[in-house]
């Protein structure tokens, strides 16, 4: 009781100052006594609103892959209806074949005609 009277003496800044430390030694000694409030206790609030602040992440990628996926598919359906009223249908790709892509691809490229070029090795200058 004599504590009592003492503080409720003092001014009100040191009273704030003692309930406080008082507070802060009875987490102490919370710390001291019990292991899992100090430890293990932050260790799994910590891991379980990590693991939901991720799947709130994860969510918001899901959805916006989910948007651009209906948007596609949109597109799609658009065209399937196009090509059946007539538009798609007017534009018919060349054929082509092998061979013919060949011939257009050595006519590009000569391999019979090229230089040997020395590649430096590592730890050479240029």
């Amino acid at each position: 009781m004599a504590s009592t009277e003492t503080v409720a003496g003092q001014p009100q800044k040191t009273q704030r100052r003692a309930a406080v430390e008082n507070s802060v030694s009875s987490f102490k000694r919370w710390g001291r006594k019990y292991p899992f409030i100090r430890y293990g206790l932050p260790m799994i609030s910590l891991t379980v609103l990590g693991s939901v602040g991720l799947g709130h992440l994860l969510q918001g990628s899901k959805d916006i892959a989910k948007v651009k996926d209906d948007q596609e598919w949109e597109i799609i359906e658009e065209r399937k209806a196009l090509s059946r009223t007539g538009p798609l249908e007017a534009y018919k790709p060349k054929k082509i074949t092998l061979e013919e892509e060949l011939k257009a691809l050595k006519a590009k490229v000569d391999i019979n005609n090229y230089e040997y070029k020395r590649i430096p090795r590592p730890g050479e200058g240029n």
